[in-house]
């Protein structure tokens, strides 16, 4: 299922993380293993931010999804499921029956 993710980073904690160079390892490991169609990367209320779109096989990838964001930027993440143009248009005909 195509995911969207939004991760928020702590300001504080995401200086610390890209000083040591745990924030890029991160970063670059994560965007490797999800290979997402979209990655973003960008300021929001002050925040570096991040929106990936990817591929989520199995509710199982969550956890290790998450994850880095959570230990290594102390981040806000949101996690829904999104659809393309044809996707919708597939499920309102589904819906008119």
């Amino acid at each position: 299922m195509r995911m969207l993710l939004k991760a928020q980073m702590d300001t504080r904690r995401a200086n610390e993380a890209n000083r040591d160079g745990t924030l890029p390892e991160a970063l670059g490991q994560m965007l490797n293993e999800l290979q997402p169609e979209a990655a973003y990367f960008f300021p929001e209320d002050g925040k570096r931010t991040a929106l990936l779109i990817f591929d989520m096989q199995d509710p199982s990838q969550i956890p290790p999804t998450l994850e880095p964001f959570f230990q290594n930027a102390e981040a806000s993440v949101y996690l829904t499921p999104v659809m393309t143009r044809e996707d919708l248009e597939s499920g309102l005909q589904q819906v008119r029956g």
